[in-house]
């Protein structure tokens, strides 16, 4: 497979260097595949369930032709994913993904866990250590601290915004000790992201330290989140006609979203043939995307705390993969947007419990109302003239080309459940007036110490440190 980069489509790479680079240190731009090959028919038309692993390992192979063999594939999707995505019906046209089986309860989890593996693979022949650069808004921290850990050849710098994540994504991130570290930094994730991609484009940096990210800005963790895109939308198409008498659906995913990597995971399983129809991009306050899809005009701006703080970015990074993507007015046939402010993320947390008994987090409670807003009047509000306002929580003023089949009951919607509950076990209780379990896995982590290092916003100082720190 060949990858270009989204600001200068010349670039011409294979997937090693695009892995252990990150992004295009020359242009700043971000690595794409040039095409994306469209799974066999007998996978994508099996009358049983499918795999997981199998999945993964048919939507991988295309992508690392000729620089990994099949069984070392295999050998790194098994060892990455002893845990599953599991897919749950919770009403008669919805289902919820939920992505927060692996060892930190979060999505993140998929994505890194092969990222890791991946890279030392080919970093298995160097004599220097791979330096591994991420910023985070919440739960990529966490997994990728937990992915690398003591992982050979691999070195992991965290950057993540001080005091606006969750106490216990907080400990998940800072309690690493060896060949992970984490720096709380005094701004906000985007002022962490900015560090990180200046570190990637200093090219005295570079020549002192071979880096890379561990960000949806690495091909390498956004390819295996669409893993989960395609086996969810095939087991919903199996079981579409059994469990909700619809022959052939329109198959809508739902998705929490703030840097948009995950989003744009979804698009590259619907290019792969994955039965997904379109979907809805839900975010909080931080709306950028939303109000590009509205107005055609993108104006990334400083990022605003809000419950759901994985989501919280002003400039999302993958805007530049779904520009390179598609146009504009493809973005609008295919997305629905919708977003609300931190009241209505209370108030969508109790709504999904009091009329599903599901206990879900701040991310995925917003697309839940954005779903079920959607299926009960916004999206036929739409049709029928209705001019919403965008600047306003709620349903952005698009139509999208699936509209009509959920006015007509043809449409099933797959609700991604980015993380546990318990990560946001305060947001959770002020909704429904209870605390959600804690898994084992988590409660661990409660009682391990604070190894995090405090860092100004400032890039001359986190250049400093990284000199002083790395090896």
């Amino acid at each position: 497979m060949i990858y270009t980069d989204t600001r200068d489509k010349t670039v011409r790479t294979d997937f090693r260097t695009a892995v252990l680079n990150g992004m295009n240190a020359t242009t700043g731009g971000l690595y794409i595949p040039v095409e994306f090959p469209v799974l066999d028919k007998s996978l994508l038309s099996r009358k049983t369930e499918p795999c997981f692993r199998e999945t993964a390992f048919a939507m991988a192979k295309p992508y690392v032709s000729g620089e990994i063999s099949d069984d070392q594939l295999m050998q790194i999707i098994s060892d990455a994913y002893p845990f599953t995505a599991m897919v749950k019906p919770i009403d008669k046209l919805s289902y919820i993904l939920e992505l927060f089986h692996g060892p930190t309860c979060a999505f993140k989890d998929f994505g890194a866990r092969f990222m890791a593996r991946v890279m030392s693979y080919f970093n298995k022949n160097e004599d220097t250590p791979l330096h591994i650069l991420v910023a985070t808004s919440g739960d990529t921290g966490s997994a990728v601290g937990s992915a690398f850990s003591n992982v050979p050849g691999l070195d992991v710098t965290i950057l993540y915004p001080e005091g606006k994540i969750s106490p216990l994504q907080e400990k998940q991130l800072s309690t690493f000790t060896g060949n992970v570290r984490a720096l709380r930094v005094a701004g906000t994730f985007d002022d962490c992201q900015r560090l990180v991609k200046t570190a990637f484009t200093d090219g005295d940096l570079r020549k002192k330290f071979r880096l890379s990210s561990a960000n949806s800005i690495n091909i390498s963790r956004l390819l295996p989140q669409s893993f989960y895109y395609m086996y969810a939308a095939l087991v919903v198409k199996n079981r579409s006609w059994q469990y909700n008498h619809i022959e052939n659906p329109s198959i809508i995913a739902v998705v929490p979203s703030g840097n948009f990597g995950n989003l744009t995971s979804g698009l590259i399983a619907r290019e792969m043939g994955a039965p997904i129809a379109g979907f809805v991009a839900a975010t909080n306050t931080n709306h950028t995307i939303p109000d590009w899809i509205a107005t055609g005009s993108y104006d990334p701006r400083p990022s605003v705390e809000t419950y759901a703080n994985a989501m919280d970015v002003g400039a999302p990074s993958n805007y530049e993969r779904m520009q390179a993507m598609y146009s504009l007015n493809e973005i609008r046939d295919l997305f629905a947007s919708y977003w609300l402010d931190n009241d209505g993320i209370i108030e969508a947390i109790r709504n999904c419990y009091s009329k599903t008994g599901y206990i879900i987090d701040p991310h995925g409670s917003i697309a839940w109302e954005a779903w079920y807003d959607i299926r009960h009047g916004a999206i036929e509000a739409l049709a029928g003239g209705q001019k919403g306002d965008y600047t306003k929580p709620g349903l952005t003023p698009n139509l999208p080309s699936w509209y009509k089949k959920v006015i007509e009951k043809q449409a099933l919607g797959i609700i991604l459940e980015t993380a546990h509950p318990a990560k946001f076990s305060e947001t959770v209780s002020k909704a429904i007036g209870r605390m959600p379990s804690l898994p084992e896995r988590l409660e661990k982590v409660m009682s391990l110490p604070d190894n995090s290092v405090s860092l100004k916003n400032d890039y001359t100082l986190f250049k400093d440190w990284l000199e002083a720190n790395l090896r």
